[in-house]
């Protein structure tokens, strides 16, 4: 979505950020507290967010901060998600899982494709995921790429395949492998959050390598 106002500016930051309390909202957006509280109260009229309690690490009371609802979330494409559900059921009904397995496997062969071919010119490892961070953004998963020490963080907010990852998770077992093509040996991936298994997003850790050795399979889904 474009954050055209600021309301969606706002959700695009629960969506990315995950639960902010008021004053982080106006701090990022750079307004006021009174300005943000006045749009959220519009959101929480609209069914778009929700308040929820953070837990506080000093003395005081917890803090309130705002969430995204199950509308919020909705608000972002999901690529038609019941018609998606609908297709692959019906390819296992007339294919099979073998059938429905063909189908992931030349997808991926077509994600593998694209993205080794943008990387091509690119023997680095940081600038290899900064692009495959790039392509999967210009896809709809609001992906980014983050330093964390030594290692890197592919993180993608937004899963606009959602639907067909729930009915199927060869998907994303089809997507780790493209991406740990991508890094080569130069770098070990492996999934920390999995939006399926109930996380609020993806995030993909990947760790450099000092010397290329031969690529151990890792059994991480």
């Amino acid at each position: 979505m474009t954050p055209s106002s600021t309301a969606d500016r706002i959700l695009l930051l629960l969506k990315s950020r995950g639960p902010m309390p008021t004053a982080a909202l106006a701090a990022s957006l750079h307004t006021t507290t009174e300005a943000v509280r006045q749009q959220v109260h519009k959101l929480l009229e609209a069914g778009l967010v929700r308040g929820t309690v953070e837990s506080s690490s000093g003395v005081g009371r917890p803090s309130q901060a705002w969430t995204l609802s199950a509308s919020g979330h909705a608000r972002f494409p999901d690529r038609h998600a019941e018609l998606t559900r609908a297709l692959i059921d019906t390819v296992r009904e007339v294919f099979s899982e073998a059938g429905l397995e063909q189908l992931i496997a030349r997808r991926e062969d077509t994600a593998r494709s694209a993205y080794l071919a943008a990387c091509r010119d690119l023997p680095e490892l940081e600038p290899r995921l900064r692009k495959l961070a790039a392509l999967r953004d210009e896809e709809g998963y609001m992906a980014r790429l983050e330093p964390d020490g030594t290692d890197w963080l592919l993180i993608e907010d937004h899963c606009p395949i959602c639907a067909a990852a729930e009915a199927c998770q060869g998907f994303c077992r089809s997507e780790l492998e493209v991406f740990r093509e991508v890094a080569g040996p130069a770098g070990r991936l492996r999934r920390e959050e999995h939006l399926i298994a109930g996380a609020r997003r993806c995030v993909y850790r990947i760790t450099p390598v000092a010397e290329a050795a031969p690529k151990m399979r890792d059994t991480a889904v």
